[in-house]
């Protein structure tokens, strides 16, 4: 477990500001190519694992980025490439085309349009959807994105994953072809489209964003040499009112793996592990931000809630619950983050899957605390 973790750490990093692949068209860009990056640091103690207790802790290297955003005249470039101390990988880099003021199109490694537009998390450690492969994915394809007076569209089609099945070292979690916990799993996404719609409405003291996401592709089976299907969809809510900002969403999803009725492999950040082949997940999240002198600070809560849907009644939920505060000052910005969870992938000691049965029946702790230099 501590292996898992230190790479957990190493390699994983939740950017709410600055290095977001946002569409490039949001905004007027000047014609040429910008240059930006980040370098970042981590501390997590873990009140599960006695060396690191008996530490008070580790403090890491956690990632340095480099970012390229460019534009000449309706063409365009945005890419970011992550390093960590055992490996590195493409998080995005895709070129892009401004038809007109409304429509832009994306072509390349861009992020999956699923679930609420942003993230459905505060919090350095992400919600309980990135761990099944639906917040903050991207994978490699085409998008068409529309932006006016409110409505928001995404229409998408990938042909793949960004890296192939066998690699576990990419940014964002996707099907896994290899052996975990003994057994063989042979399976890669293939052929995916995703419609999203969302509108928003402008109010006294805020705004706030509703709409619904709709993802099918199928499943290759490289043993059986044939396809499965896989579809999830979810309606979300994103609302700000003075300075508070409120966060919901529920999903639903199905893997079908032709070789295994109940689970599927997936992998990310240079781990693999096990995941419920159907289920649904619930994020509620709210969070207030404090403008200062100096910056800002964002305290927030972020809980999620995964509940298994196959065959198998042994199965159990899936929780974790993030408390936590964002401070933005200048060029850095440091979360800090309380984690508990509960039969959850790199937040407990000894369940290291999503939705499989429970090893145990506690809530493990962890005090997470990035930091982060912008430029």
């Amino acid at each position: 477990m501590m292996k898992k973790t230190t790479k957990f750490m190493l390699s994983m990093v939740a950017t709410a500001i600055a290095l977001s692949g946002a569409t490039a068209f949001a905004a007027e860009q000047e014609d040429g190519i910008k240059l930006g990056g980040a370098v970042r640091v981590n501390y997590a103690y873990r009140d599960y694992d006695k060396a690191n207790k008996d530490k008070g802790g580790d403090f890491y290297f956690d990632m340095a980025a480099i970012k390229f955003d460019g534009k000449q005249g309706d063409w365009g470039l945005s890419a970011e490439y992550r390093f960590t101390s055992g490996t590195n990988y493409i998080k995005y880099g895709y070129g892009f085309y401004d038809i007109n003021p409304d429509w832009q199109l994306q072509v390349g490694i861009n992020k999956v349009p699923f679930g609420n537009r942003d993230f459905i998390s505060n919090s350095y450690w992400f919600g309980i959807p990135y761990y099944l492969g639906f917040e903050d994915d991207h994978d490699t394809g085409i998008k068409a994105v529309y932006d006016k007076n409110g409505w928001h569209t995404d229409l998408a089609f990938y042909k793949s994953a960004e890296y192939g099945p066998s690699e576990n070292k990419r940014y964002s979690t996707d099907i896994y072809t290899g052996t975990i916990n003994g057994t063989e799993y042979a399976n890669e996404e293939t052929n995916q489209f995703n419609v999203r719609q969302t509108y928003t409405a402008e109010h006294e003291g805020g705004q706030t964003t509703i709409g619904g996401s709709v993802q099918y592709g199928q499943i290759y089976n490289s043993n059986l040499q044939e396809n499965g299907d896989r579809y999830a969809v979810a309606l979300h809510l994103d609302s700000t009112y003075k300075g508070w900002n409120l966060q919901l969403q529920a999903m639903q999803y199905e893997y079908d793996d032709k070789e295994h009725e109940n689970t599927i492999g997936v992998s990310v950040v240079s781990w693999q592990y096990e995941i419920a082949s159907k289920g649904q997940s619930y994020s509620a999240n709210i969070a207030k931000t404090f403008a200062t002198d100096w910056g800002s600070v964002k305290c927030y809560n972020d809980f999620g809630l995964m509940t298994p849907d196959v065959s198998d009644n042994n199965f159990d939920n899936s929780m974790q619950n993030v408390t936590g505060c964002a401070i933005s000052a200048g060029p850095t910005y440091t979360m800090v983050d309380f984690v508990m969870g509960k039969n959850m992938t790199f937040s407990t000691a000894n369940n290291d899957h999503v939705g499989l049965p429970e090893m145990g029946d506690s809530w493990d702790k962890r005090v997470n605390i990035n930091f982060g230099y912008y430029f």
